[in-house]
């Protein structure tokens, strides 16, 4: 029996019910940014210790937009589409009861990627998100705000830390997530734009930008860094393309330290996936 099955909509006491209510504007916010989620970071914003344990909370959530798309004769978007595996980039097995009508496990990873894209065009197109929320009687989501760009406080040119970790990501590939068959990096790799990456990884017709904030860098500066990926990430594609190669792009913010909380909604928006306490992941 499915997930979706056995889940009661929103309105309850259980623990699942309670955190599918939370989770929703959640949803909601990245479906206006035109992001999907991971499990874990949704997991995350949720205090959830286990990301497995969403699948009851993303059925509840299903099952309560049936039940509205039913009272209000609208077409609703299963919005759980959102949240996806991190190595996959699907959502898991159980979606399938709510967007197809084959089994859907039992489809080839390509036959469901296209399921799910279809899925995901409707949800980002989808005009009544807040509508929604109003109708289940839920917040509306919470955007963070920007700060205005501040001067560092750091003077005197790049730090030794940096340039040390710079080097330490660029000779260890494995250590970003990268097979060892990928060979070292380049450190400051040119764009067309005039930016440096701080590494860039190349391979087979990919590419993997990194930008790095080493110990001394601040909550602003690694905002700042967050922003920095999605213009490394928009200007590789774009140089690709004008080459005629597959736009195949990754992008990573790499941390010496912890990533801090305060900017975990902004990360989830803008789809950046961070590293943090990255010599912690020594082998």
């Amino acid at each position: 029996m499915s997930t979706a099955e056995v889940s009661d909509s929103f309105d309850g006491d259980k623990l699942y019910q309670q955190r599918a209510r939370k989770a929703l504007p959640y949803l909601v916010r990245q479906a206006l940014v035109g992001e999907t989620i991971f499990y874990s970071d949704l997991a995350e914003e949720l205090s959830m210790p286990n990301p497995r344990n969403l699948n009851y909370v993303l059925g509840c959530i299903g099952t309560a937009l049936i039940e509205l798309s039913e009272q209000t004769d609208e077409d609703i978007p299963p919005i759980q589409c959102l949240v996806v595996n991190k190595e996959t980039e699907l959502p898991g097995e159980g979606i399938g009861w709510f967007i197809s009508k084959k089994e859907f496990r039992k489809l080839s990873k390509k036959q469901k990627k296209v399921i799910v894209d279809s899925q995901l065009a409707k949800i980002y197109s989808y005009q009544d998100w807040l509508w929604v929320l109003d109708e289940l009687e839920i917040e509306h989501p919470i955007f963070p705000k920007i700060s205005e760009p501040t001067q560092s406080k750091k003077g005197g040119g790049e730090s030794q830390g940096h340039k040390q970790l710079k080097e330490y990501i660029a000779n260890n590939p494995t250590v970003i997530g990268l097979t060892e068959s990928w060979p070292k990096g380049e450190v400051e790799y040119s764009l067309p734009s005039g930016d440096s990456v701080d590494v860039m990884f190349q391979w087979r017709k990919q590419l993997v930008a990194v930008e790095v904030k080493s110990s001394i860098s601040d909550t602003p500066d690694i905002n700042r860094g967050l922003f920095q990926c999605v213009k490394y990430q928009s200007v590789s594609e774009a140089m690709l393309g004008v080459q005629g190669k597959p736009q195949n792009v990754q992008t990573y913010l790499v941390l010496e330290s912890e990533f801090p909380k305060s900017l975990i909604p902004t990360k989830n928006m803008l789809g950046i996936q961070v590293l943090d306490n990255i010599y912690a992941k020594k082998s």
